[in-house]
């Protein structure tokens, strides 16, 4: 085992459900070719495996996090007082300050005890959102987690930009985590790569640059300093290059529990990237879950929503050894081997769409 992929092994924490929650607009990757080309979106469609996408007009993520919530806490019939810690991973927060958390805690009526923070982080956000949850949980320091995981990257895409305007849809998730004694100990491994920051970034809008003066990335007539710029080309070579360590060093750590991966939930991506890892790896297909047709890359909300589509819209338990893999902006990358031992995943949720108007 290299230094690269140190093993973090976290006890005690067993997760108990799991909601996800779309936007009710839906955009058809088709209608863009008027501004791109009907060969153009085409070959996108082809290549992403993307068709349509949830999209917000006014909601935030915490908008989508919380109709979530509510969801899972009405089917597992949880008494909000048990609930003593409140984790939200996103990179689209509803404020500078304070911590979309906070907000959160009053908006679904948690009790003043919930300890409640923001986590900012994209494409590995659910996996890191584990980690942490199952770190404070693992030891009895809390005993019941809510951890929220949504991003509303469209509000930050430019629509004249074709590396990312067909590709990115909106989603909100809640995972509830216990503190259990019994439950098997979940491997992790993160990692972080800050030397590939520039490829996946908005420059503006930070206190780095709050007046959008940043010209790196922008480019007339196809996005300006506050719109998400993605090198697709490093980014792919930078997935093939870490991913298919970050597994093999979890299928080593699983290796001691002596049970096989039932499922391989990997970062929604796109079908291109997702193909060649499978290749890549050499896995087998049937096991690794890919549902971007009809969602597209939701960022951080990538994995739970794929389980959940994966599972079908009514819902229902799940049994089984999901190695989960996020990667990408940062770059970072986080993997788990998680037991499902009748995990409950609610029906999905559509939420209506409404005026975000504000939240305190």
């Amino acid at each position: 085992m290299t230094s690269n992929n140190q093993v973090r092994w976290v006890k005690n924490v067993r997760i108990k459900g799991l909601a996800c929650a779309l936007p009710e607009k839906v955009e058809e990757v088709a209608s863009l070719s008027e501004v791109f080309g009907a060969d153009n979106i085409n070959k996108i469609i082809g290549s992403t495996g993307v068709e349509r996408r949830h999209v917000v007009l006014d909601e935030c993520s915490s908008d989508l996090c919380f109709s979530a919530a509510e969801r899972l806490i009405v089917d597992l019939g949880i008494d909000k007082s048990s609930i003593d810690t409140l984790i939200f991973v996103s990179q689209t927060h509803d404020y500078t300050l304070p911590a979309t958390a906070c907000v959160l805690q009053k908006r679904l009526g948690l009790p003043m005890h919930t300890a409640a923070f923001d986590v900012a982080m994209g494409c590995s956000g659910y996996v890191y959102g584990l980690w942490m949850a199952a770190s404070l949980l693992s030891g009895g320091g809390s005993k019941r987690a809510l951890l929220l995981v949504g991003d509303t990257i469209s509000k930050i895409v430019s629509p004249d930009d074709r590396a990312v305007a067909a590709l990115f849809g909106d989603a909100g998730t809640a995972t509830l985590i216990d503190h259990d004694t019994d439950a098997p100990a979940i491997p992790f491994v993160m990692g972080t790569d800050g030397r590939g920051a520039q490829n996946l970034v908005v420059p503006a809008g930070g206190y780095r640059d709050r007046s959008g003066k940043s010209v790196q990335t922008s480019e007339e007539g196809v996005r300006g300093p506050y719109d998400l710029y993605m090198n697709g080309a490093e980014i792919f070579a930078f997935t093939l290059a870490r991913v298919p360590a970050l597994v093999s060093a979890l299928h080593e750590a699983n290796q001691e529990s002596g049970e096989a991966i039932d499922k391989y939930v990997f970062h929604q991506a796109n079908r291109f990237m997702l193909d060649h890892l499978v290749k890549r790896m050499k896995l087998e297909r049937e096991k690794v879950v890919l549902d971007v047709k009809d969602v597209g890359n939701t960022s951080c909300a990538s994995i739970p929503l794929a389980i959940s589509l994966h599972k079908g819209k009514m819902g229902g338990h799940i049994s089984g050894r999901f190695m989960l893999a996020g990667f990408g902006v940062g770059y970072s990358w986080a993997g788990c081997v998680a037991e499902f031992d009748n995990v409950w995943i609610s029906p999905l949720t559509v939420t209506p769409s409404i005026s975000a108007g504000t939240a305190i």
